[in-house]
């Protein structure tokens, strides 16, 4: 019986993994997909390149936030009403802005967005170079006076002549 405990730990573990792979799936309600499935797979492909407003890393399509639904609804609207994928892209950009791409362009409105996490990891080791060159160049420790060191000589005299203690 015993045996068969790393096994059923194992089987519920890869359970858990399946089922949380999956559940962003389910964050599209069945009340929201369209009956034409060439339809659905557009709507599909224009959620999942979509950040969700609330969540941010998440694309509409896998979030669960209410703006994400009225999102996905919108862009079924949009499709429905006959418009391509770049035009209902190009209708949710100019209505919330390049943020709502998960994958910003690069261009000199969304440069700041592109730019900072290099500009910041630049900026820490700066920092950290010149911390360390401030710990290099100065000593922490000032150099012995002379009656401190002749105080020190004596000690280590004493302590040699005593011998090594048990």
């Amino acid at each position: 019986m015993r045996d068969f405990i790393p096994l059923r730990r194992s089987l519920a573990a890869g359970v858990l993994a399946v089922t949380l792979a999956l559940s962003p799936a389910l964050a599209v309600q069945p009340s929201e997909v369209l009956p034409d499935p060439a339809q659905e797979t557009r709507a599909r492909q224009i959620s999942e390149n979509l950040r969700c407003l609330v969540c941010q890393n998440q694309s509409i399509d896998d979030s669960n936030a209410e703006l994400a639904r009225e999102l996905r609804v919108l862009v079924r609207e949009q499709i429905k009403a006959g418009k391509t994928n770049s035009e209902v892209t190009d209708y949710l950009v100019s209505r919330y802005g390049d943020f709502i791409l998960l994958k910003p362009p690069v261009n000199l409105r969304t440069a700041i967005l592109w730019a900072a996490p290099f500009a910041i990891l630049a900026l820490a080791a700066v920092m950290v170079l010149g911390r360390a060159r401030r710990r290099v160049a100065a000593p922490s420790v000032a150099p012995l006076s002379e009656e401190e060191r002749r105080r020190l000589d004596e000690a280590l005299e004493t302590d040699t002549r005593a011998g090594p203690s048990a």
